[in-house]
């Protein structure tokens, strides 16, 4: 199965939330994205638009600062 990482630490809101919708909009169906962020916004922001767009939170994590997410198109 298809991943790609993206590196958003820096970015604030609403940028990881649109750039991770970006990738998952070119992403091949089934595929899986990490992202990985340090804005405090993006574990609310980033599950919530894809529920809005139809894609899947596989999981998010938090270690201190930084929060990496698994997102996944659907098939």
């Amino acid at each position: 199965m298809a991943q790609e990482e993206i590196d958003l630490r820096g970015l604030k809101c609403p940028l990881p939330a649109l750039i991770a919708r970006k990738h998952l909009r070119d992403a091949l169906r089934g595929a899986e994205i990490h992202i990985v962020t340090d804005d405090p916004m993006a574990p609310i922001d980033v599950p919530h638009m894809c529920r809005q767009e139809g894609y899947h939170v596989v999981a998010v994590t938090r270690d201190g600062d930084v929060a990496r997410m698994v997102l996944k198109r659907p098939a």
